[in-house]
């Protein structure tokens, strides 16, 4: 089952973005799971968020490796949905 993670970071944080980036993608690629991942951007190329494909088992999945995210244990999100998603091309 794929899944689309995307996060919005909290206003202010990029210095935890950047103090957590070397574990967060160091755990993108350990654990298997991620098809697609790179950063959303703001218009002047700041990294303001996360979108990640995740391929798994099912939504409950998606959430244990959302949670152990260390991006999501330093608390760097404001927000994060999980959307079931559909490769098309």
């Amino acid at each position: 089952m794929l899944i689309a993670l995307i996060a919005r970071d909290k206003p202010g944080a990029l210095q935890t973005r950047l103090d957590t980036r070397e574990a967060h993608v160091a755990y993108l690629k350990d654990t298997g799971v991620v098809s697609q991942a790179g950063p959303l951007l703001d218009d002047a190329g700041q990294m303001i968020g996360s979108l990640v494909i995740l391929d798994v088992a099912d939504m409950q999945a998606a959430q244990d490796w959302a949670a152990a995210d260390p991006y999501a244990k330093a608390g760097l999100f404001a927000n994060v949905e999980l959307i079931p998603w559909k490769k098309v091309i």
